[in-house]
Protein backbone atom coordinates (compact mmCIF):
# COMPACT_ATOMS: atom_id res chain seq x y z
CA UNK A 1 0.00 0.00 0.00
CA UNK A 2 1.10 3.58 -0.76
CA UNK A 3 1.37 5.53 2.19
CA UNK A 4 -1.70 7.93 1.25
CA UNK A 5 -1.45 11.78 2.61
CA UNK A 6 -4.16 14.25 1.98
CA UNK A 7 -4.10 16.87 -0.75
CA UNK A 8 -4.83 20.32 -0.17
CA UNK A 9 -8.67 20.37 -1.23
CA UNK A 10 -12.32 20.12 0.40
CA UNK A 11 -13.85 17.09 0.07
CA UNK A 12 -17.07 19.20 -0.85
CA UNK A 13 -18.11 23.05 -1.07
CA UNK A 14 -21.10 24.52 -0.56
CA UNK A 15 -22.47 27.70 -3.05
CA UNK A 16 -26.14 28.37 -2.72
CA UNK A 17 -27.92 25.42 -3.34
CA UNK A 18 -25.09 23.27 -5.28
CA UNK A 19 -23.09 20.89 -3.70
CA UNK A 20 -19.61 20.45 -5.38
CA UNK A 21 -18.06 17.08 -4.33
CA UNK A 22 -14.41 16.58 -5.09
CA UNK A 23 -13.34 13.97 -7.28
CA UNK A 24 -13.49 10.38 -5.38
CA UNK A 25 -11.21 7.89 -6.13
CA UNK A 26 -12.01 4.13 -5.36
CA UNK A 27 -10.16 4.33 -1.92
CA UNK A 28 -11.57 1.42 0.78
CA UNK A 29 -11.95 2.20 4.05
CA UNK A 30 -8.04 2.17 4.90
CA UNK A 31 -7.28 4.72 2.15
CA UNK A 32 -5.80 2.22 -0.17
CA UNK A 33 -7.42 1.26 -3.49
CA UNK A 34 -9.43 -1.75 -3.59
CA UNK A 35 -8.39 -4.81 -6.21
CA UNK A 36 -10.61 -5.53 -8.73
CA UNK A 37 -11.95 -4.57 -12.45
CA UNK A 38 -13.46 -1.29 -13.21
CA UNK A 39 -17.05 -2.64 -12.20
CA UNK A 40 -15.45 -2.89 -8.34
CA UNK A 41 -13.55 0.55 -8.51
CA UNK A 42 -16.63 2.22 -10.08
CA UNK A 43 -18.69 0.97 -7.32
CA UNK A 44 -16.53 2.23 -4.71
CA UNK A 45 -15.46 5.70 -6.55
CA UNK A 46 -19.52 5.77 -5.95
CA UNK A 47 -19.98 4.72 -3.35
CA UNK A 48 -17.15 7.36 -1.70
CA UNK A 49 -18.78 10.40 -3.69
CA UNK A 50 -22.62 9.17 -1.96
CA UNK A 51 -20.36 9.51 1.41
CA UNK A 52 -19.39 12.86 0.56
CA UNK A 53 -22.78 13.95 -0.93
CA UNK A 54 -24.56 12.52 2.59
CA UNK A 55 -22.12 14.43 4.69
CA UNK A 56 -23.32 17.63 2.58
CA UNK A 57 -26.57 17.30 3.27
CA UNK A 58 -27.19 16.00 -0.84
CA UNK A 59 -27.86 12.52 -2.46
CA UNK A 60 -27.45 10.83 -5.46
CA UNK A 61 -30.60 11.49 -7.29
CA UNK A 62 -29.67 15.43 -6.59
CA UNK A 63 -27.00 15.07 -8.68
CA UNK A 64 -27.06 17.38 -11.87
CA UNK A 65 -23.46 17.10 -13.44
CA UNK A 66 -20.65 14.48 -13.37
CA UNK A 67 -17.42 14.43 -14.67
CA UNK A 68 -15.22 11.05 -14.82
CA UNK A 69 -11.80 10.03 -15.46
CA UNK A 70 -11.25 6.71 -16.73
CA UNK A 71 -7.18 5.40 -17.54
CA UNK A 72 -8.57 3.33 -20.43
CA UNK A 73 -11.44 4.23 -22.69
CA UNK A 74 -11.87 0.39 -23.11
CA UNK A 75 -13.42 0.73 -19.28
CA UNK A 76 -16.20 2.36 -20.43
CA UNK A 77 -18.31 -0.35 -21.00
CA UNK A 78 -17.87 -1.86 -17.26
CA UNK A 79 -18.31 1.86 -16.08
CA UNK A 80 -21.74 2.86 -17.76
CA UNK A 81 -22.66 -0.80 -15.92
CA UNK A 82 -22.18 0.25 -12.77
CA UNK A 83 -22.97 4.15 -13.74
CA UNK A 84 -26.40 2.69 -14.73
CA UNK A 85 -27.36 1.04 -11.70
CA UNK A 86 -26.41 4.42 -9.43
CA UNK A 87 -27.93 6.87 -11.54
CA UNK A 88 -31.51 6.63 -13.36
CA UNK A 89 -33.02 9.01 -16.06
CA UNK A 90 -33.08 11.86 -16.47
CA UNK A 91 -29.22 10.92 -16.22
CA UNK A 92 -26.74 13.93 -14.84
CA UNK A 93 -25.07 15.81 -17.45
CA UNK A 94 -21.72 13.92 -17.87
CA UNK A 95 -18.66 14.32 -19.41
CA UNK A 96 -15.56 11.25 -19.29
CA UNK A 97 -12.22 11.88 -19.53
CA UNK A 98 -9.36 9.61 -20.45
CA UNK A 99 -6.66 10.45 -18.42
CA UNK A 100 -3.37 9.19 -16.38
CA UNK A 101 -4.46 8.99 -13.02
CA UNK A 102 -2.23 8.72 -10.05
CA UNK A 103 -4.09 6.08 -8.37
CA UNK A 104 -7.11 3.76 -9.45
CA UNK A 105 -9.00 3.39 -12.66
CA UNK A 106 -11.27 5.55 -12.28
CA UNK A 107 -12.01 9.15 -10.38
CA UNK A 108 -15.67 11.05 -10.27
CA UNK A 109 -16.53 14.55 -9.66
CA UNK A 110 -19.97 15.59 -9.57
CA UNK A 111 -22.51 18.74 -8.43
CA UNK A 112 -25.58 18.36 -6.77
CA UNK A 113 -28.27 21.01 -6.65
CA UNK A 114 -30.09 21.23 -3.21
CA UNK A 115 -33.98 21.69 -4.42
Amino acid sequence: MTDFVRPPLSRFRRAGNFVFASGQLPRGADGSIVAGDIKVQTRQALANLEAVLAEAGARMDQVVKVTAWLTDAARMPGFNEVYREVFAEPFPARSTVVSGLVAGDVEIEAVAWLE
